[in-house]
C-alpha cells in the first residue's frame, strides 16, 4: 500500500504527540489491516571478551530461542555488533504478538521442562563464570502500517543495520514516526534498496521519545550504495526540505549499529 507524501497529513497525524499516534487508533488501523502491531523486546547482553560469549550462545541457541518459539514468540533474531558502539555484546530481538505475551513469557518458560533442563547451567552460573556482564531490555511497538517483522527473503550472507532516532518532544517524535508510517518515507526506503525488517516506536528507553528500525543488506558495499541512492532520491529531497519535517525541527540525534546474525538467528 502506497501513501502519498502530504505534509499537512503528517503534521495533523502527530499533533497529539507520540502516545496518541500509536495508541488506540493505531492499533485499530493495524487490526483493520489484518494484523495488530507486534510488541518487540530487544535484549542487549553486554559481554567481556573471553568465555562469556560461548556461555551465552549455548543458552540462547539450545534453551531460550527454541523455548520462546514454542511459547509463541518469534521469529527471533540474535546478532553481534560488527560496527558501532556496544561491542562486545549480543542483541536478541523477540517479537511478541501483544504486550500480554511479553509479560507471560517468563512463566511459559518456567513451565517448559525442556527449557528448564537446557537452561540449568545458565541459571546456575556463578560470579566466577557469568554468562554476561549486564543485561538491558527495551520495549517497542511496531508501526501500524508495518505491523509485523519482515524476515529477509534469503538465507544468504547478510548484515543488519539498527538505527534509533531521538526527538526533543512528543510532538516532534510523533511527526517523525508519521513521516515513516504514513508520509511515504518507508516507501522511498523500499524503492531505493533500504529493506526494512521492522519499524517501531520505543516504549521504554533512556532518551524518549524515540523510534527504532532495522534494515537488512547482503553486504556493506550494497548498504553504502543504497543509502546514497536514498539520499539522492527526489522524493526524499522534497520530504526532508518540507517546513516542519526537517531534521533540525524533529530529530536531536541518531544511534547506529551494524549487526551480524549468529548462525542460529532466525532473522
Amino acid at each position: 500500500m502506497t501513501h502519498s507524501i502530504d505534509r499537512r497529513g503528517v503534521i495533523a497525524g502527530s499533533a497529539l504527540g507520540g502516545a496518541a499516534l500509536l495508541g488506540a487508533d493505531a492499533l485499530a488501523q493495524g487490526t483493520a489491516a489484518g494484523a495488530a502491531p507486534e510488541i518487540y523486546e530487544l535484549r542487549t547482553y553486554r559481554l567481556v571478551n573471553g568465555a562469556m560469549r560461548q556461555r551465552l550462545d549455548t543458552y540462547l541457541r539450545d534453551a531460550f530461542v527454541p523455548a520462546a518459539r514454542r511459547a509463541g514468540s518469534g521469529p527471533i533474531g540474535v546478532f553481534t555488533v560488527a560496527i558501532g558502539p556496544g561491542a562486545p555484546s549480543v542483541l536478541v530481538l523477540i517479537p511478541h504478538r501483544a504486550l500480554v505475551d511479553f509479560e507471560a513469557l517468563p512463566a511459559r518458560l518456567a513451565a517448559d521442562r525442556a527449557y528448564v533442563a537446557a537452561a540449568e547451567r545458565f541459571a546456575a552460573a556463578t560470579p566466577e563464570a557469568p554468562p554476561y556482564a549486564t543485561h538491558e531490555v527495551r520495549l517497542m511497538r511496531a508501526f501500524p502500517h508495518l505491523p509485523r517483522v519482515e524476515p529477509p527473503a534469503t538465507d544468504a550472507a547478510r548484515i543488519f543495520e539498527l538505527r534509533t532516532y531521538f526527538s526533543h518532544a512528543d510532538r516532534a517524535g510523533a511527526t517523525k514516526i508519521a513521516m515513516f508510517d504514513t508520509g511515504g518515507e518507508i516507501e522511498i526506503f523500499r524503492r531505493t534498496g533500504l529493506t526494512p525488517v521492522f519499524f517501531a516506536q520505543d516504549l521504554t528507553g533512556a532518551r524518549l521519545p524515540s523510534l527504532t528500525y532495522m534494515l537488512t543488506f547482503p553486504d556493506l558495499a550494497t548498504r553504502e550504495r543504497n543509502w546514497k541512492r536514498f539520499v539522492a532520491d527526489p522524493a526524499w529531497q522534497r520530504l526532508i526540505a518540507t517546513p516542519g519535517l526537517t531534521d533540525p525541527e524533529i530529530t536531536t540525534g541518531i544511534d547506529n549499529q551494524i549487526l551480524a546474525p549468529t548462525p542460529y538467528s532466525q532473522l
